[in-house]
């Protein structure tokens, strides 16, 4: 049994030391190490979104932490990004039995859809230029529907935030 061991030992030292020259790393930018948010322009009429999807981003990078989350003036890249549509769709219909065309709708579809482009301070060029994402989740109904509302708007801010992390560290 010891032998088997060892012989195990031995074969994962050769394979992790030796190989053909195959590395574990981000697959980001090889030149940038550090990025920022710059403040989020909403352009809905829905109230927090733009400070919501900030904090989402900030979040996403810290959690992905291939890059620093640093400020604008110390940052290799600023990530610009607009909320440009949300909106809230009955899913599921549930018929009130004194009425057949009164429903109460028991499940939403909150859709959020964003803009986003990176710069690099200093280039003219953007280094990604206007891309969107459209974040999606799926809520059900409460008594309050502005919780369910505001609870909506930041899981589905979430996964576009989610999109976007990703699109940018594994864009190259």
């Amino acid at each position: 049994m010891k032998k088997y061991a060892l012989i195990a030992v031995c074969w994962a030292v050769a394979v992790f030391t030796g190989g053909c020259g195959y590395t574990f790393s981000s697959l980001g930018h090889p030149q940038i190490n550090s990025v920022a948010i710059a403040p989020v322009t909403n352009e809905t009429l829905t109230y927090n979104a733009a400070s919501v999807l900030r904090n989402q981003l900030c979040e996403r990078f810290m959690v992905d932490s291939h890059l620093k989350l640093t400020n604008k003036s110390k940052a290799d890249c600023i990530v610009y990004a607009r909320v440009i549509q949300v909106k809230m769709i009955d899913e599921d219909y549930e018929s009130i039995a004194r009425n057949d065309d009164d429903f109460i709708p028991s499940e939403w579809r909150m859709m959020v859809a964003v803009q986003y482009s990176v710069i690099i301070p200093g280039r003219a060029k953007p280094l990604i230029s206007n891309r969107s994402v459209v974040g999606e989740t799926t809520i059900l109904n409460d008594p309050d529907l502005e919780i369910v509302k505001r609870n909506g708007l930041k899981q589905a801010l979430n996964e576009a935030a989610k999109k976007i992390v990703a699109e940018f560290s594994e864009n190259w």
